[in-house]
């Protein structure tokens, strides 16, 4: 579906199904060069069992109009207005790596509206290499190569993913290449890959949260090690940690853990 966020027009995957005021809403929030296709099977999982589903294309990607969120305030506050548009008052909130930290942020500034926060792949703080922010600016092909090799602790999926003979590399790499080629005004990699390295929030955010946590961390992460997560897990109400085997590609490495603990937390 399509919404009139801010002015522009974003785009949300929403299972197939219209909204439905008497259930509950859950939206997902992808990470850089990524869009709304990386949560496919916990996206259509949610709309068939009950839950309304905003899976997004971040503005500036994709399917949304409007210019990319230059910092994770600045994306969510877009959240928030996301929510407005789509006459929701309150709903759980799922982000992988840089909508890990979008989703954090949106919990800590409109905490009566997030019921329940899961922080996937996260880390805090996100920094990113000098090599990857400059690859990312200047020589993003190559940058697109490098991020796929850190992220992927495995060639294939299991069969439950994307079905036998599905190569996770070429199809996330295939995936990069088009988000990037969907903004021909602005670089989504490098801004996104500055949001998440600039962000110095988090701390702060957690401590503002008024609903649980969930941080489904990869065991084989490269790109946001678990050491990584400590400093917000320490801080975290009602925190839950479930670690799947995986790299940073959870949701296509691990696909049906990562359901699985989804699932299992906002069933709490």
């Amino acid at each position: 579906m399509e919404l009139l966020v801010n002015g522009h027009r974003t785009y949300a995957y929403t299972g197939g199904k219209s909204l439905d005021a008497a259930k509950p809403t859950v939206v997902f929030i992808h990470g850089v060069l990524n869009d709304h296709s990386v949560w496919i099977l916990q996206s259509r999982w949610f709309a068939n069992h009950g839950w309304n589903v905003l899976a997004i294309d971040l503005p500036g990607h994709c399917k949304s109009e409007g210019p990319p969120p230059a910092s994770v305030e600045d994306a969510a506050q877009f959240v928030i207005a996301l929510l407005d548009a789509a006459g929701v008052d309150k709903a759980a909130l799922i982000g992988h790596s840089f909508g890990s930290l979008i989703a954090l942020e949106t919990a800590a500034r409109a905490p009566e509206r997030v019921t329940h926060l899961a922080m996937v792949g996260t880390a805090y703080p996100m920094v990113v290499s000098p090599a990857l922010l400059d690859g990312a600016l200047n020589d993003p092909q190559r940058a697109i190569a490098m991020v796929n090799t850190f992220s992927h602790s495995m060639m294939a999926p299991p069969p439950s993913s994307l079905g036998p003979g599905t190569w996770l590399h070429g199809s996330s790499r295939a995936l990069m290449r088009r988000v990037l080629a969907s903004n021909r005004d602005a670089n989504v990699f490098h801004i996104g890959f500055k949001a998440c390295n600039d962000y110095a929030n988090g701390e702060a955010a957690i401590a503002k949260l008024q609903c649980p946590v969930l941080f489904l961390l990869g065991e084989a992460d490269q790109m946001t090690p678990p050491r990584a997560a400590k400093a917000l897990i320490g801080k975290a109400p009602q925190a839950r940690v479930v670690t799947v085997q995986a790299g940073h590609a959870l949701m296509s490495e691990a696909p049906d853990a990562v359901l699985f603990a989804l699932r299992d937390f906002v069933a709490g």
